[in-house]
């Protein structure tokens, strides 16, 4: 079992305007019915309000705090601004209480900084972008995670996302310089089944263990692997079925996919 160390963390109680407590569902939608499993018990957790829009142009703001999130694999910084008002913020790699952050298109090039993709230098690690200007961050919010900026053309950027694949942005999209800090989180090993639970994650049976009534894969005289394709409790293919629509309309902002083969436009 392997846990964090937790040394970066300098507040271990949240703001409490910027909190509110998360509803827990048991995996059940609206009517009650289970529609996703594995899902139950866990901690109590409170939903912090993440500013992923930061739209406090050209105002600096101080960290004062670096916290932890438990609905996150990254660490928050806490930022207070000039006129007083805190916002929670994706915590940077190397980024310490005391250092000054600042957002908008005339922000220094900095670590922290929240600019413009037409704004930043090819080639810089940045994360935390925009998919539609003024929409805020959607993208590479996961602790240890960078996209890069490859090129500026005809008003769109192209960036390198973590997954291999390179996409094309609007250069108004605004993005956060650096790296999303805590990188140690891929090394953490669960170790045992009741830190599991504690994160609300319920044990699920084996499909090759139910019967034929419950599972496609179920059922067969003595113990079986299976002896059919993988696939779910409905019968979708779990391996190499593709799930992407082949027209979806965000194809046309993919230049290179993910597996390194050029996207075909229509």
């Amino acid at each position: 079992m392997k846990v964090s160390s937790f040394s970066e963390i300098t507040k271990t109680k949240p703001e409490k305007r910027l909190v509110k407590t998360k509803k827990k569902t048991g995996g059940r939608n609206s009517y009650g019915r289970i529609t996703a499993r594995g899902i139950g018990g866990g901690h109590k957790q409170k939903i912090r309000n993440v500013d992923f829009k930061r739209n406090k142009h050209g105002m600096p703001a101080e960290v004062i705090a670096i916290e932890y999130d438990p609905c996150r694999s990254a660490r928050l910084a806490l930022l207070q601004y000039e006129d007083g008002e805190k916002r929670y913020m994706i915590a940077v790699d190397g980024l310490e209480v005391g250092t000054k952050v600042m957002s908008g298109p005339e922000a220094p090039v900095e670590n922290g900084n929240f600019l413009p993709l037409a704004k930043i230098p090819s080639g810089s690690e940045i994360h935390n972008l925009e998919m539609s200007p003024g929409r805020g961050s959607q993208m590479v919010r996961s602790a240890g995670t960078s996209a890069t900026l490859m090129a500026l053309a005809d008003g769109y950027a192209q960036v390198k996302l973590p997954s291999g694949e390179i996409r094309r942005l609007n250069e108004k999209c605004f993005a956060t310089m650096g790296t999303v800090g805590n990188a140690d989180h891929e090394k953490i090993v669960i170790g045992k089944a009741g830190r599991a639970r504690n994160r609300g994650k319920r044990p699920i049976t084996r499909a090759v263990a139910k019967n034929p009534v419950d599972h496609p894969m179920g059922g067969g005289e003595g113990r079986t692997s299976g002896g059919g394709h993988p696939m779910s409790p409905w019968g979708v293919l779990a391996k190499g079925f593709k799930t992407r629509p082949k027209y979806k309309p965000s194809n046309r902002w993919i230049v290179v996919r993910r597996d390194g083969r050029p996207m075909k436009q229509k």
